[in-house]
């Protein structure tokens, strides 16, 4: 059903590429449209791929927003280290965990876990261990 105006939006681009001048900006926003099309429309040929990112973009907006405040961590390294856990937190949330049972659990694993079964603690491989009650509040 909306095929058909896509495949116009898309014409409609072409012939105005036509008409603004090579380095402009609008030229550069075309081009961008033009030669991501087929991600742009990859939602027209599977129902499981979202028309848009609203969601993911939902995720990220309290990052972007504290983005001014945490250019103060400390040092370099501290953000790169925030940035993790921040990462981790909503990779956790993402895949329904409880993003504090899932660090707590995690943390307290780490000193003995095999690092060749790392994976297994990465929140999309992760399962609760036995003796988390412990560690309830």
């Amino acid at each position: 059903m909306t095929k058909p105006l896509w495949e116009e939006f898309k014409l409609w681009l072409e012939l105005e590429r036509r008409r603004v001048p090579d380095g402009s900006s609008i030229a550069a926003a075309i081009d961008y449209s033009l030669n991501h099309w087929a991600q742009f429309t990859r939602h027209l040929d599977d129902g499981e791929v979202p028309m848009d990112n609203n969601f993911l973009e939902r995720q990220i907006k309290p990052r972007q927003m504290g983005r001014k405040n945490w250019l103060f961590a400390g040092s370099a390294l501290a953000g790169q280290r925030a940035a993790v856990v921040m990462s981790l937190v909503q990779s956790a949330k993402l895949n329904g965990h409880d993003p504090w049972q899932y660090l707590r659990d995690v943390l307290a694993r780490l000193p003995s876990h095999l690092n060749s079964r790392i994976e297994e603690l990465l929140p999309h491989r992760w399962q609760a261990g036995n003796d988390i009650s412990e560690f309830a509040d």
